[in-house]
């Protein structure tokens, strides 16, 4: 612990990196998303699930958790299973780069729930600036005849389906964070998640096995890298580093997912992905930079 309190900036980079890899390998196998989600949460929940088991003090506190806290929890599960699902989908019908920028939207999710639900005041400034992030984000979908007929407006839109989804995830976890330990509250988010994939392909008849052992690779590095290297990694080093910090590098996560791209897939950003890129970072950057003020 002690070095990681001493490299956690330099973790939150890696973390970041890490987290970007998913757009290409989701890209890289033919599994498709409910598998690929049902994969990834097999292999991660142990990891969550066996600590709880073997400590008496975190089986407490899972017992102590509140019918309603539980409810919220499945909620989360529902809306970051939205979220990968719509994600997955996204990278298979659009540039890894278009979608990843299209998904960084969440902070408009956030602001959505803290006007219209929690009904908090917001600035001005604050809403301007999701708003040129939105321009960005229709300058990168490009509304164009070609991306109509080829189906680039589809993944488009799943990828904005994906950043609105993870913003609402991060809502229901701001609200029962406060009440809920983290280990016990991601267990709890990501079986719920786990439980809705098996829902998914038991629902559309998707199968879960028969694809090539490397599918089932990239999958693996998705668990281990993605999810462990990046999930995990954050929520270590949120008590080393502060959020905006945190918050600021995660919002560069599509120059890192087109950069990724262009090695493994040799996915060439087209100039409106560029140009929208840099409008939506910029806006995002500058979003991150008042909330911290208000705060």
């Amino acid at each position: 612990m002690n070095f990681i309190a001493k490299h956690a900036k330099i973790a939150v980079i890696i973390a970041v990196i890490c987290g970007a890899c998913s757009g290409s390998l989701s890209a890289m196998t033919a599994i498709p998303a409910i598998g690929i989600g049902f994969w990834r949460l097999t292999l991660v929940l142990p990891f969550f699930l066996i600590p709880v088991l073997v400590n008496p003090e975190k089986k407490a506190l899972l017992k102590a958790v509140s019918k309603a806290d539980l409810l919220w929890c499945c909620l989360s599960g529902l809306f970051l299973f939205i979220h990968y699902f719509s994600w997955f989908n996204a990278v298979k019908m659009t540039n890894v780069a278009s979608a990843a920028v299209l998904a960084s939207f969440h902070p408009l999710a956030v602001l959505l729930v803290t006007v219209l639900i929690m009904k908090q005041k917001v600035s001005w400034k604050s809403v301007a600036a999701i708003a040129i992030a939105l321009c960005g984000g229709a300058v990168v979908m490009g509304f164009d005849l070609a991306a109509l007929t080829s189906g680039q407006l589809a993944g488009n839109l799943l990828g904005l389906s994906a950043g609105i989804f993870m913003g609402l995830y991060f809502a229901v976890g701001g609200y029962v964070r406060k009440r809920v330990d983290g280990g016990i509250y991601i267990l709890l988010v990501f079986s719920a998640c786990w439980i809705c994939f098996i829902a998914a392909a038991a629902g559309t008849g998707t199968p879960l096995l028969g694809y090539t052992f490397t599918d089932y690779l990239y999958v693996a590095m998705m668990a281990i890298i993605c999810q462990m290297g990046a999930h995990a990694v954050f929520n270590i080093c949120m008590g080393h580093v502060n959020s905006l910090y945190v918050s600021t590098w995660e919002t560069a996560d599509p120059v890192f997912c087109t950069l990724i791209a262009v090695v493994t897939l040799g996915q060439i950003p087209t100039v409106n992905e560029v140009v929208g890129c840099i409008i939506v970072v910029g806006a995002l950057l500058f979003y991150n930079y008042l909330e911290s003020k208000e705060s």
